[in-house]
């Protein structure tokens, strides 16, 4: 890309562009909603949420802030600036970067075609057919010419790469977004030379210390947070939760939160409402009411009214988390450690890490787990796009450094 192409400017087209779409009546966006809502089966609250969470936060301050925590600012961009050691250097593009985009997580290759483009690469997303981040591109040619030569989308439908995918086989630099056997067939058909950022699937778990439910309003605090977190996406997203670990002994016990959280998970689907209910709930909570016919100590089921949203308390440790919509189980553990090997033994691999007070003894169990993500409930699906996604930088794939004495 050609330096004028770079820097103040075209962190400003980027910031411009997201603005005009953080407006939920930007025609262009309008279109596109109903497009993902068709794609995802989810509900148009659910969808205008999501690009709320995409483009408000997208704007200058941010991504200048990305730019000097990892390169030292716009100026590395564009010359050598003095670096530690007493060296100048530069950050060079990589070059072709090729972003294949998540089948279900909405507008996940925004964020690393942003840093790409403002790190000075030019750009190909594979975008799904609701065509969310060709949109964007269209959107921001308007607001800088140039760049509808160097940010360009084609259509993904999924499913198996072909070795001759040119854009994949020629690419400098490759994000992927998919399942393990998809991001492995993927990297198989790069240039040894060339970079490979993947991402798969990955789950999140959420922990309640006894001093989260030392009384009823802590204990609300935490179920309504909760709450949000498990109805957006469906549990679908890599940040929604996906099983709840609650500390014996507390004065609130793990049945009276589960009380409390269904509570205001019926509140909560008011605001973000399910299309409809996963077929293979039926069978799963046929196989918690046989265990819990076997005798006492046996699961307890909490269900919404309309029974779009399942809490199961107590299931056995044995089984790993169903993942499936809206149902969440709640396993009570003495403490950290059962919580530790209940993720080691199913091999858990965690993308975030949700408590009621964030604290440095959670801080060091989510980090403990594997987690790259520990924020309070209500707040996990909301992340800055500052903040590192997979515990990988935002910006250091796509550059290169030059070095001089």
């Amino acid at each position: 890309m050609k330096a004028a192409l770079r820097s103040s400017a075209l962190v400003r087209a980027v910031t411009d562009a997201a603005g005009r779409w953080a407006d939920a009546d930007f025609p262009p966006r309008v279109r596109i909603t109903g497009a993902i809502a068709s794609r995802t089966g989810y509900s148009t609250p659910v969808v205008e949420y999501a690009l709320d969470r995409l483009f408000v936060p997208l704007d200058a301050a941010t991504l200048e802030s990305v730019l000097a925590e990892e390169l030292g600012g716009l100026e590395a961009l564009e010359g050598f600036v003095p670096r530690a050691g007493g060296i100048r250097a530069r950050a060079y593009p990589v070059g072709r970067v090729a972003i294949v985009s998540s089948e279900t997580t909405i507008g996940v290759a925004l964020a690393p075609a942003v840093f790409a483009l403002c790190a000075g690469c030019s750009v190909l997303v594979k975008d799904r057919e609701d065509a969310l981040i060709g949109a964007f591109f269209a959107t921001l040619a308007e607001e800088y010419p140039e760049l509808r030569a160097v940010a360009r989308a084609e259509h993904w439908t999924g499913g198996d790469a072909s070795p001759s995918d040119q854009a994949l086989r020629f690419a400098d630099a490759v994000v992927a977004f998919g399942r393990d056997a998809t991001l492995a067939e993927i990297r198989g058909l790069l240039r040894p030379g060339a970079r490979f950022v993947g991402y798969g699937h990955r789950a999140t778990i959420g922990y309640l210390a006894r001093g989260s439910l030392d009384d009823e309003a802590s204990a609300r605090r935490a179920a309504r947070g909760a709450a949000r977190d498990l109805v957006l996406y469906d549990g679908e997203g890599c940040m929604s939760l996906h099983a709840l670990f609650v500390e014996r002994g507390a004065t609130i016990d793990a049945e009276r939160f589960a009380a409390t959280l269904i509570e205001e998970v019926e509140t909560a689907a008011v605001e973000f409402p399910i299309v409809r209910i996963d077929p293979r709930i039926s069978p799963y909570l046929a196989g918690v009411a046989f265990r819990s016919a076997l005798g006492a100590g046996g699961p307890r089921v909490f269900r919404t009214s309309g029974g779009d949203a399942t809490l199961v308390v107590d299931p056995p440790h044995r089984h790993a988390p169903p993942f499936l919509p809206r149902v969440l189980p709640i396993y009570t553990v003495e403490g950290p450690s059962e919580c530790e090997e209940y993720v080691r033994s199913h091999g858990l691999p965690l993308e975030a890490f949700g408590t009621g007070d964030v604290d440095d003894a959670m801080r060091a169990l989510g980090a403990a787990l594997g987690a790259v993500r520990i924020a309070r409930f209500g707040e996990l699906q909301a992340p800055s796009p500052s903040l590192p996604h997979g515990g990988r930088a935002r910006v250091s794939d796509f550059v290169r450094w030059v070095a001089s004495d």
